[in-house]
């Protein structure tokens, strides 16, 4: 299992008016974990890119378990179980200092950015993960 962690701040805006996250800003922070762990593997978005490889969600999913407020100090996991193929799942966990309140995954399907058909991951991707799984 490859793994990533970084800090999200809740700014106001992610509340509603009783100050608690809004369910829908997670995928928002799936996202931001998502980046962070390909940036800490060494192979970014940008680069993935520039390969001509986009990552379109094709499937989430997110159990909420306690609410997040204001100005928490949101700790995000980010996990890679298995190789990829022409799909990629992520799966998440984010927690407030030792309480953890929610996890999801995302599952994406590799694609030619021009010609949006399925293709597999770069190599370059492979073998960064060879050594880690």
């Amino acid at each position: 299992m490859v793994s990533a962690e970084h800090n999200i701040r809740v700014l106001y805006a992610h509340t509603d008016k009783m100050g608690v996250v809004s369910n829908t800003r997670y995928l928002e922070y799936f996202e931001s974990g998502r980046g962070e762990f390909l940036r800490q593997l060494g192979y970014t978005y940008k680069e993935m890119e520039e390969d001509k490889i986009a990552l379109p969600v094709i499937e989430a999913y997110c159990k909420y378990i306690s609410p997040a407020y204001y100005d928490d100090l949101i700790t995000l996991k980010a996990y890679l179980k298995q190789i990829p193929t022409v799909r990629i799942r992520i799966d998440y966990e984010l927690f407030v200092a030792d309480r953890l309140i929610v996890t999801g995954y995302t599952v994406h399907s590799f694609v030619d950015s021009e010609s949006l058909k399925p293709v597999r991951p770069s190599q370059k991707l492979l073998n960064i993960l060879a050594g880690k799984l």
